[in-house]
């Protein structure tokens, strides 16, 4: 039972860790102390959610509905090309996020509805959390999937609260406003990379 729990908790950090739209999101979050708890318990709920949904069988539905991968592709580049626009131009038109402790820059519905775009308007969050983590509990003997799921969601409650949480002792270096516009840079191309590499999931 217990590597059955480590092979949940290693195979799911190994893939949730990479930087994406959510852990961008999730970051700034944190860097400006806004509703950190809220977005940190949503990233959960939804890893649990959709991992849950792949162990008991969604990823190979979804595996072998061409058209619906299609879809949810040709939805994503859109989605993250249009936000990484707005990242360049938060970052070069003096746009970017400000640390402030007493101003929400971020209304609470904004940022509840960003969370939910980023998660479920991201074909990578089904790569990840539904076919690949999905797909390697679905193949766990029934009786040892809860453990594999233990697991999964423990990284997935370790890496979100290190993100959210962790961002704090960066504060000091995002006061000055050079640097977010390096991150506002960064998230940019790193959005766009993300959404050249949802063309080879296009198959007409």
């Amino acid at each position: 039972m217990l590597d059955i729990y480590l092979k949940g908790f290693i195979v799911t950090f190994s893939l949730i860790v990479a930087i994406g739209a959510q852990n961008a999101y999730v970051l700034k979050l944190g860097l400006m102390r806004q509703y950190v708890l809220l977005a940190v318990s949503l990233c959960i709920i939804f890893d649990f959610l959709l991992i849950s949904a792949g162990v008991l069988g969604l990823g190979f539905f979804i595996k072998g509905n061409q058209l619906l991968i299609n879809s949810i592709a040709v939805i994503g580049i859109v989605f993250l090309v249009f936000y990484s626009l707005l990242s360049f131009k938060a970052a070069f038109k003096n746009e970017s996020m400000q640390i402030d402790d007493q101003i929400k820059t971020n209304p609470l519905k904004k940022v509840i509805t960003m969370l939910l775009v980023f998660t479920f308007l991201n074909p990578h969050t089904y790569l990840d959390t539904v076919l690949l983590i999905g797909g390697i509990g679905a193949n766990i003997s029934d009786d040892l999937k809860l453990y594999f799921l233990l697991g999964a969601i423990s990284a997935s409650t370790v890496w979100f609260t290190l993100l959210g949480f962790g961002a704090r002792a960066l504060i000091p270096l995002f006061k000055k406003p050079i640097t977010w516009k390096i991150l506002d840079i960064s998230i940019g191309f790193i959005m766009l990379l993300i959404a050249y590499s949802l063309i080879d999931l296009i198959v007409l």
